[in-house]
């Protein structure tokens, strides 16, 4: 069976986007794109079936990007490289039988992104020893006539033997209530896995939505369909959080997950009686049950809810109220008082816009990036309306390493904030690029401190690494141009005051609510608050990017890579937007299947 640990990325020494000058091509009109992707994977299905890894080799350009989900590898994994690409083939492939290689003709296509990058993407399918398979190529071509690919994305789409029950393979179920009741209950089966997130403290599915700021408006387009029941054509591009708050309960009895509410995770220990790991589940009635499980998938959000406030002198002399944006409810709570928000990313733009009739001000410590919703539409593109359908749009998108992607983004990010003319096949590009503008120059007159992101990557890299110092705006812009949210940048908060907040520079605003919008505590705190003591220093970092791109923990085991890591076997992390939920729940589900039959 598949190594865990065997495989070891080689980081190449430069990273380049390969641009038709890097390529030293000039690529001509009359590309026969069907016949290159087909002839291009006809040598590949036979040198991955013979496992002649020096023949898959050469059909790769130097600087590889070869990204594997589960597929040949238990885990994620991005090898950079032909030597790093090299050492995983030759480590992995002699446990494989692979088989029944299809080439998707339907999925084949030229893409010109900018003028001077471009190459044919194509998807494929095929089966290992123990999955069905899917795969996508991205080839560009080379001085010497060939193409040859650049990335190469290979992705485990189900286990053999272990069909999906739908269509023909639904049940009949003629007392449907009464098996559910006891489904749900655990009363004829112990579960095998316990979802920390599915065991709700909350009365209702989609509480943990209606308690908090509820008259923000999270973006939910296309990336944000649920699996199997994705959102009603007629679903607004930005949803109501009630709305949302309503579905979520909808699509957990539609989909009949077995789902306690009011009931609480006490402890998750070592197991004793041969399982990995002892949970206890406390009910709203003071009822208490033991379930002992191998795996355990923490779904709590980030930080467990708990919001994060700064360290800030003298907050036990300020009269007021003190409280973090995850309390936050309504604006008329606090009608005709003056609020604080200290701020400047999502959540805070959520909440001035709601404080607008009130004498709000936005307190901005640091630099944030905002990007319009014009803006959104160039970076999500692929799953905007006229996209193909999301499962294709998801490994399309996933087939980018996090490093490649950020390169895309370096321009794209430029494109948005500083209106460059340069032609691109973008929808609406030019009228993008000046409303981007626009908003930019007049959050700036403000003295609005802006960012383009690390490494001016823009937003989606910053959502990958630090989660929050992005605001993707929806009106709150607009509102502090016109000045109807106050903003206060010019420095640091000093301390608190009786009635409010004193700065460094010896200026001060009077509030009788200051707000933290400061985002979350460390992803880790909720498995610390579960776990024995002597594995908190196990943990790895749940959220941010390790050395080859991947995220570090989220949708994956959380243990280091290491033998110390093995004592967190079968704890795994559920985290991120619902785009990321769709795609990577059933990895999830696949990888706890596989450990139970293989490991």
């Amino acid at each position: 069976m598949p190594s865990l640990t065997s495989a070891v990325s080689i980081v190449a020494n430069q990273l380049a986007l390969p641009t038709l000058d890097n390529l030293r091509i000039s690529l001509s009109p009359h590309v026969d794109v069907q016949a290159v992707a087909s002839q291009w994977f006809s040598s590949f299905q036979k040198a991955m079936q013979s496992k002649n890894v020096p023949a898959v080799i050469d059909l790769l350009v130097d600087d590889i990007f070869w990204r594997d989900m589960l597929a040949l590898i238990w885990d994620f994994y991005t090898f950079q490289s032909a030597p790093s690409v090299s050492k995983f083939l030759t480590d992995q492939l002699p446990l494989f039988s692979l088989t029944s290689f299809a080439f998707r003709k339907d999925l084949v296509e030229l893409q010109r992104p900018y003028p001077d990058l471009a190459w044919i993407q194509a998807f494929f399918d095929f089966e290992t020893t123990v999955g069905l398979t899917s795969g996508v190529f991205q080839l560009v071509p080379l001085a010497d006539g060939s193409w040859k690919a650049h990335t190469v994305f290979t992705n485990l789409e189900d286990l053999k033997g272990f069909p999906e029950r739908t269509g023909p393979g639904r049940e009949f179920q003629p007392n449907w209530a009464a098996k559910r009741a006891r489904e749900i209950e655990f009363v004829d089966v112990e579960p095998s896995v316990i979802v920390t997130g599915v065991v709700e403290k909350n009365e209702r599915i989609g509480d943990n939505w209606r308690k908090r700021l509820c008259s923000a408006v999270p973006p939910r387009f296309r990336y944000d369909h649920m699996p199997y029941i994705p959102f009603p054509t007629s679903w607004p591009v930005y949803t109501p959080v009630l709305k949302l708050a309503d579905w979520l309960e909808s699509y957990a009895h539609c989909m009949e997950l077995n789902v306690w509410t009011n009931a609480t995770v006490v402890f998750v220990v070592p197991g004793t009686k041969g399982n990995k790991w002892c949970v206890l589940v406390q009910r709203a009635d003071g009822r208490k049950r033991t379930f002992e499980v191998n795996h355990v998938m923490f779904a709590l959000g980030f930080g467990n809810g708990v919001g994060r406030i700064p360290d800030i002198l003298g907050q036990d002399e300020f009269k007021g109220q003190i409280l973090h944006s995850s309390k936050h409810k309504f604006a008329a709570d606090h009608a005709g008082t003056k609020v604080a928000v200290v701020g400047a990313c999502s959540s805070a733009h959520d909440i001035c816009a709601d404080y607008v009739e009130n004498d709000v001000t936005m307190v901005q410590r640091s630099p944030s990036y905002i990007m319009s919703t014009e803006g959104m539409l160039r970076l999500f593109s692929i799953f905007w309306e006229g996209g193909p359908p999301t499962d294709i749009a998801d490994r399309a998108s996933a087939s980018y390493s996090n490093k490649l992607l950020k390169l895309v983004h370096q321009r794209i990010t430029k494109d948005i904030a500083e209106a460059d003319k340069r032609a691109t096949n973008y929808l609406q590009s030019h009228l993008i690029e000046k409303r981007s503008r626009e908003l930019l120059e007049g959050l700036r007159k403000r003295v609005f401190k802006t960012t383009l992101g690390g490494d001016d990557a823009g937003v989606l890299l910053m959502t990958r690494s630090k989660v929050i110092s992005h605001a993707l705006d929806v009106g709150a812009s607009q509102l502090i141009i016109d000045r109807k949210i106050k903003l206060k940048s010019d420095g640091p908060i000093k301390c608190f005051t009786p009635t409010g907040l004193l700065f460094e520079d010896g200026s001060t605003i009077d509030a009788d609510v200051i707000l933290f919008a400061n985002g979350y505590a460390d992803g880790r705190t909720s498995y610390r608050e579960l776990l024995p003591e002597s594995l908190h220093d196990k943990v790895r970092p749940i959220w941010g990017l390790d050395a080859e791109g991947e995220l570090n923990g989220a949708w994956r085991e959380v243990g280091m890579r290491d033998e110390e890591g093995e004592a967190l076997s079968g704890i795994w992390s559920m985290m991120g937007s619902l785009g990321l939920c769709r795609f990577h729940s059933k990895h999830l589900a696949l990888r706890e299947s596989l450990f139970s039959l293989f490991v």
